[in-house]
């Protein structure tokens, strides 16, 4: 058995193996979500997660993110919003925290469970999280582009989701006049 497969990054690893790999972040914060069933929890632990984790790349995450997290989590998540506050604090903190260690393993676990569809509005609700105070940083950009690879996600599908958001791209403000940025396809 490869390191790989025994850690739970390999996606043909056993239940037990992938068990092993999920952090103890997404346990504690699915552990919280005890009105729903477990899988469910987890799904919505892990989404949060990786939703802080885009808000965090600058070191910080503002009130303006941590309302935009929390209202994603009650539409999307359906979550109750004492719900939604409780698993943004709680994936802030950890993040913050142990975000370096834990970002590559739920997102590559978030990737193993969803499906193309909820990647992709994982990936748009990302870009609406980074756009929470106006504007997404060329930092906060690249990290998306991380993670989106991270997914499985195709370069076209990351564009076209980008494109969305074109007008908040941080690279894309204070352009000199008669500049206009342009929609790429590919």
């Amino acid at each position: 058995m490869s390191i790989l497969k025994f850690l739970g990054l390999d996606e043909k690893a056993s239940p037990a193996a992938r068990s092993l790999a999920e952090t103890d972040a997404i346990r504690e914060i699915a552990g919280e979500l005890q009105r729903l069933d477990r899988e469910k929890a987890r799904y919505i632990a892990k989404f949060a997660y990786v939703l802080s984790r885009v808000a965090s790349v600058d070191l910080q995450i503002t009130e303006e993110e941590t309302r935009v997290m929390e209202r994603i989590l009650i539409h999307t998540g359906g979550l109750e919003e004492d719900e939604a506050r409780l698993v943004v604090r709680m994936t802030k903190e950890r993040n913050l925290k142990f975000g370096g260690t834990d970002n590559f393993l739920v997102t590559r676990e978030f990737r193993r469970i969803a499906t193309h569809e909820q990647k992709v509005a994982l990936l748009d609700c990302l870009f609406a999280v980074s756009a929470a105070e106006g504007h997404i940083s060329v930092v906060e950009d690249n990290e998306i582009s991380q993670i989106a690879k991270e997914l499985g996600l195709e370069h076209r599908t990351y564009i076209a989701v980008r494109s969305k958001h074109r007008d908040r791209l941080g690279v894309f403000q204070n352009l000199p006049r008669g500049i206009a940025p342009r929609a790429s396809g590919k």
